[in-house]
């Protein structure tokens, strides 16, 4: 099992849609690249730049917007602040011009047709999600880089072991699910509690405080918006966006203007089962119909995945009085942990594991936090992972059109309640009489990934992707 120390700013990343795998990581491969080359002082040097995709990333790329990332990439363009109200017009100027402007430095000749190549018949033995960069410098030398964008926006280059930070020193050693029960028993400690203690290595606790409260901005921002953002999802299904009805129906016309009177609002309706179930399915429709527009989103741990955690998150903020901040940051700390142990013992990538790598570790994730949050021990924050990850084994991954719309946004809503109920079963339960652990599931998982036909993982080879008759585009 890889030594990872991961953090959980690692797992919750911001960014951009519709895919962390095959957006976010190749932005960051394309930036780090030219970083690297900048480094060195010979950005100014180069006078070519050519990509080539590989297997996932080449099947289904242009669904996920891959090209249009990595031309961002190269530009200098950060998924964290840039202005995604510009990305249509940022890449069409690349396009219409046939030039790019290297890390906003360095314009050179860059034709998306003949320059960033989709090869769809080839892969690279390490990950689904491959990729090379090469340039090409004035005296006549080259540079080659191959990239794998692993899952969560985690991307590794040839020839590295580990895509998360080196060197870096641990309070409390984590590689499973046992270790941490054991650490968290002995130093009498919480999960959330645990992991703050072992983010003093990358920085104060205070700074942690500050970054996983603008995760939280972030995430409610994006559900706002989603419930307020009405027409037709790019990319050629036409699928109807749906949170923005749902959210006019279930608060009945009563008067909001900004995020915290809709929020308030929200808490005033009914506290029915129905209409709680119904706003929780509001809540992940709306970051996902975000999340496939080329929006500002989190990852978590994924981007295809990214509705699970803030709606159950936004479900304990707005109906189990969960309004505090140290409640948000305990939710996501316990989640982040959650997340890092799937990634440690399998996979967070659809692409080698289908969907129960990414909805099923979202949900997981989700259920485990709420449990701390209402109380649950760890034992009990464990089970609840395991229970709602068991319930996602072997989902493949088949998206329509190579798009993260079919069944993909549909999928968070359902994996925000299985989260719940997950939650719900092993707060009720003495987790001592548990017949299956965490990490046993983890291993099942994986063994149940690397036993999956490549056909049902994020190539749209097989499943809904090829028997749904519907006009998409090539993907």
């Amino acid at each position: 099992m890889p030594k990872e120390a991961i953090s959980v700013f690692d797992i919750f990343k911001i960014g951009v849609g519709p895919s962390s795998s095959h957006t976010l990581g190749p932005w960051r491969a394309a930036e780090r690249f030219l970083k690297e080359i900048s480094d060195e002082n010979k950005l100014m040097e180069i006078i070519a730049v050519k990509i080539e995709l590989y297997g996932s990333l080449a099947k289904t790329g242009k669904g996920h917007g891959t090209d249009i990332a990595i031309m961002l990439g190269l530009s200098g363009e950060d998924p964290v602040t840039f202005d995604t109200s510009l990305l249509q017009k940022k890449v069409d100027a690349i396009k219409e011009s046939n030039k790019i402007l290297l890390s906003g430095l360095h314009k050179i000749d860059f034709n998306s047709e003949t320059d960033l190549l989709f090869l769809k018949k080839e892969s690279l033995p390490f990950h689904p999600n491959a990729m090379k960069i090469s340039a090409t410098f004035k005296d006549g030398s080259t540079r080659n880089e191959i990239y794998y964008s692993v899952g969560g926006g985690f991307v590794v280059k040839e020839g590295e072991t580990s895509s998360s930070q080196k060197n870096i020193s641990l309070k409390y050693d984590v590689h499973d699910a046992d270790e941490l029960l054991q650490n968290c028993m002995r130093a009498g400690l919480s999960i959330s509690q645990l992991v703050m203690e072992n983010e003093k290595a990358w920085r104060s606790e205070k700074e942690t405080v500050n970054g996983i409260l603008n995760i939280w901005q972030v995430m409610k921002e994006c559900i706002y918006t989603g419930c307020h953002r009405s027409g037709i999802l790019p990319g050629g299904l036409n699928v109807v966006r749906r949170a923005e009805k749902m959210n006019n129906q279930y608060l009945k016309n009563l008067p909001e203007n900004n995020l915290q009177e809709w929020m308030e609002q929200i808490r005033s309706t009914d506290k029915s089962f129905t209409n709680t179930m119904n706003w929780i399915s509001c809540f992940a429709l709306a970051v996902n119909e975000e999340n496939a527009s080329f929006s500002r989103v989190v990852t978590a741990p994924t981007n295809g995945a990214a509705g699970v955690v803030p709606a159950v998150l936004m479900y304990y903020h707005l109906f189990c009085n969960g309004t505090k901040d140290e409640n948000i940051v305990q939710f996501i700390l316990t989640a982040a942990e959650l997340g890092s142990l799937f990634k440690k013992g399998s996979t967070i990538s659809a692409a080698m594991g289908g969907c129960q790598a990414e909805i099923g570790v979202s949900s997981a994730m989700a259920a485990g936090a709420l449990t701390e949050c209402l109380g649950g021990n760890p034992s009990q924050v464990l089970q609840a992972a395991e229970i709602a990850m068991e319930h996602h084994l072997g989902m493949t991954c088949d998206p329509i059109g190579g798009l993260v719309q079919i069944p993909c946004i549909e999928r968070n809503t359902m994996g925000a309640i299985k989260a719940i109920t997950a939650s719900q079963l092993a707060l009720q339960s003495d987790s001592d009489l548990m017949k299956i652990s965490l990490d046993t599931v983890i291993k099942t998982m994986w063994d149940t990934a690397k036993d999956m036909s490549a056909k049902y993982k994020e190539t749209a080879d097989g499943g809904l992707a090829i028997n749904i008759p519907l006009n998409v585009p090539e993907c």
